[in-house]
């Protein structure tokens, strides 16, 4: 599945047009074998634009009653910044009731989990994955794929940015000085215990560094993190920095697949 996921991701970023996306989207809905998979972006300007794989009629149907408003996925997620079972969100309401029934009904799914995302300028978007089963088979589910799901939502959001209309381009973010140590100290063959020793902080403090990394390198792991920093010359690994570091350590791990 790792090569898999890999060589979507790598497809996902060669896509140059809106169409790409839709066509990418049901390969990766197949690719993890559920029922739906959906993307969907507000530009800056209120511009919408969705991918996925609901059926035509419930998506044509949703646009016209404008159940925007009262999704409680869309409400919900809103007001969320991290990944949400929907499950935990609010849909006592008998318009939120009636519109579940609704979307049961067309095909959606019992089981669904978001990913909010915000991009600049006040866009704003989802990244949903939804399926019939029941709550132990979705909850460990979501489990095993949450890592992933989060990075093909981020790629997906950063394809959606390229195609926005009058979008002026971002300048390329690099990584923090901590963060380049971080990535520095593992590509060297440290174990994360080390590079926390090494530079003073928690090992949960050089998690986050890590994963912020990973994020903005856009990987699948840490080993895929530190294989693109040192590609795009953001770490340099050699004479120079073992040195520094006064040799190498004891024990040598590059292959942490967080």
């Amino acid at each position: 599945m790792t090569r898999k996921l890999e060589t979507f991701i790598e497809e996902l970023e060669q896509a140059t047009s809106l169409n790409h996306l839709q066509d990418s989207i049901s390969d990766l809905r197949d690719l993890y074998k559920i029922d739906h998979i959906v993307y969907h972006w507000v530009s800056s300007d209120g511009e919408q634009y969705g991918c996925g794989t609901y059926d035509r009629s419930w998506v044509q149907r949703y646009v016209e009653q404008d159940y925007l408003r009262i999704d409680p996925v869309v409400v919900g997620c809103f007001q969320r910044f991290h990944p949400v079972d929907w499950k935990r969100l609010d849909w006592s309401s008998k318009a939120a009731r009636t519109f579940q029934a609704e979307a049961i009904e067309a095909g959606v799914g019992i089981q669904g989990y978001s990913i909010p995302i915000r991009g600049p300028n006040g866009q704003f978007a989802l990244f949903s994955a939804s399926h019939n089963c029941d709550d132990d088979w979705w909850a460990n589910w979501t489990e095993a794929n949450r890592r992933d799901l989060i990075l093909i939502a981020h790629t997906f959001n950063q394809k959606g940015l390229e195609f926005e209309k009058n979008r002026v381009p971002e300048a390329a973010k690099g990584l923090s000085p901590r963060e380049v140590d971080a990535m520095t100290f593992l590509a060297m063959g440290y174990s994360r215990a080390q590079v926390a020793n090494t530079l003073s902080i928690s090992e949960h403090t050089l998690r986050a560094y890590i994963e912020s990394a990973r994020f903005k390198l856009g990987a699948l792991n840490t080993t895929h993190a530190v294989a693109r920093a040192m590609a795009h010359g953001l770490i340099v690994v050699g004479g120079a920095a073992k040195n520094a570091a006064g040799g190498w350590p004891g024990q040598q791990s590059t292959t942490d697949p967080q």
